[in-house]
């Protein structure tokens, strides 16, 4: 089972640019991918969770639902986290750490959260290495996803390198694949840290050159490596499976 672990309702560009729960079923269906986790940004986390309850209203075999967490209202919207997780099922939780968010310690009760009810938090952390260590450390009964192997798009190794130290150091990071442009490190964290902390995900959609193409470049990125089979089963689907237990 093929799953993309990082798929957006709503995107944090500059348009906010939003994608139907139909259009990201078609360019599922186009290029073989058997589930999704859809989560929306850049927006507030009831809205977030009203955009994830509508797709996984239409298509509820094939998306799956993570809230969208804003730390700058913690107290405000804890309860709407907690409830959007143990009443309505969603499976993760999503955290961009742009957008001038605050120091880390605001994240506490989040990840206390996550913790007590055994959900993942897929941090967009923008590089800040030493803010998702300290998390690791002070949360070691937090599942923690670090998107993009640190940082979207990163050129520079050595940083790359150092959330690949991080996760063969603390067992709860687990290692978001997706928007990563140096493919050998994905290689190098699978036999460092273990395919089953290394997580399949498009940050799609996208439309370059569409929908479907983008889609099918980040599925052969993965597939090119040359990684045993059952490597590569886990790293595009096994081991976000285990993790939210589908």
């Amino acid at each position: 089972m093929i799953i993309d672990s990082h798929v957006h309702l709503k995107h944090g560009d500059a348009k906010g640019t939003e994608y139907s729960a139909e259009t990201i079923i078609k360019t599922m269906r186009a290029v073989g991918i058997d589930k999704s986790v859809v989560f929306a940004i850049s927006t507030t986390t009831k809205h977030s969770i009203e955009m994830a309850q509508e797709a996984v209203g239409k298509f509820p075999d094939r998306l799956i639902p993570y809230v969208n967490v804003d730390p700058s209202y913690a107290k405000v919207i804890l309860e709407e986290i907690d409830e959007a997780v143990s009443k309505f099922g969603f499976r993760g939780m999503k955290v961009h750490l742009g957008y001038g968010v605050p120091a880390e310690e605001v994240m506490n009760p989040f990840l206390h959260l996550a913790s007590e009810r055994g959900v993942p938090c897929l941090i967009d952390c923008v590089g800040r290495y030493d803010v998702v260590e300290c998390m690791a450390e002070n949360f070691s009964e937090a599942k923690i996803i670090v998107a993009h192997l640190g940082k979207y798009l990163c050129k520079d190794e050595i940083l790359i390198d150092r959330f690949i130290n991080m996760a063969e150091v603390h067992n709860n990071i687990f290692l978001d694949v997706s928007g990563v442009v140096i493919p050998e490190k994905i290689t190098e964290a699978v036999h460092r840290v273990g395919s089953n902390r290394v997580i399949f995900g498009t940050d799609g959609p996208h439309e370059a050159p569409d929908t479907m193409g983008f889609a099918r470049a980040e599925l052969d990125k993965i597939r090119t490596l040359n990684l045993n089979p059952n490597d590569e089963a886990m790293v595009l689907g096994g081991a976000i499976a285990e993790l939210i237990r589908i």
